[in-house]
């Protein structure tokens, strides 16, 4: 998805504007995750940037990307543009913890 949402249409409430817009990339998002994964894949994860325009578009941190456009509204820009792309995502396991060795201060009664 790559799209410049305009935030100064005659007729409607910016504020409006910028939920619909946010509702819109929610939804796009929950789309694509209910697509088959392909082989050896765990998840969907994104590629995302956010910017006023799409020259001027920074990479952001997929979670972060909402906090992100609503930075560039606050700073009075009346446009933004987002990008979000899908890509295969695979999980790691999680390092084995090390068991602790208790001191014999721990079972002093």
């Amino acid at each position: 998805m790559r799209k410049t949402y305009r935030l100064d249409i005659e007729g409607k409430h910016p504020d409006r504007l910028l939920e619909a817009s946010k509702h819109d990339i929610r939804k796009y998002i929950k789309r694509e995750r209910g697509k088959a994964l392909p082989a050896g894949a765990d998840f969907w994860d994104f590629d995302s940037k956010a910017g006023v325009d799409e020259a001027s578009a920074q990479a952001v941190p997929f979670p972060e990307l909402i906090r992100a456009v609503d930075a560039l509204v606050a700073a009075g820009n009346r446009q933004f543009y987002v990008e979000v792309l899908r890509k295969p995502g695979k999980r790691t396991p999680r390092p084995a913890a090390e068991p602790t060795i208790a001191a014999e201060s721990d079972f002093e009664d």
